[in-house]
């Protein structure tokens, strides 16, 4: 691994790849019970559901990604936490902004689309755990050992 990579990087990347994989099943899952359920106002609302718990469950995700390009920086706390505060920030304004403009939407099932939302984040907190129970991280990651022992280089 070389000093700028981090090692939570490749499971970040695999829970993106693989949510993303499952999200795209389970919305058209939600569409077509939604489809069955509420006609062409279910079809939306589970697709937009799903698309909706992919995206909050993912920015967190992309988030980590991206802040962790300034490892080994000597500011990388700081930026780290900044920038992943700033997306749970954006996330938490996107979120309510949404809701109150698709609470009063006449296309909108309320059922299917919380139905929906609800599947979509089990599901990706599911391929989350599969993802790092799967995943081999050491206990002790991103340092490096020294190459001689100490006695050794006192004399």
């Amino acid at each position: 691994m070389n000093k700028s990579t981090v090692s939570s990087t490749p499971i970040l990347r695999g829970t993106l790849i693989w949510s993303a994989a499952v999200a795209a099943v389970l919305a058209l899952i939600a569409a077509g019970i939604g489809f069955a359920v509420a006609g062409t106002n279910g079809l939306w609302s589970g697709l937009i559901g799903v698309l909706l718990s992919f995206l909050f469950l993912g920015i967190t995700a992309a988030s980590i990604l991206f802040a962790n390009r300034w490892f080994g920086d000597p500011l990388y706390v700081p930026i780290f936490f900044g920038i992943v505060l700033g997306g749970w920030l954006v996330k938490l304004g996107v979120f309510v902004v949404l809701m109150i403009v698709l609470r009063g939407q006449p296309w909108v099932a309320p059922q299917v689309f919380f139905i929906s939302i609800v599947a979509g984040v089990i599901f990706s907190l599911v391929v989350d755990a599969l993802v790092v129970m799967r995943m081999r991280l050491p206990n002790v990651s991103d340092i490096e050992l020294p190459s001689q022992a100490p006695d050794e280089e006192a004399s």
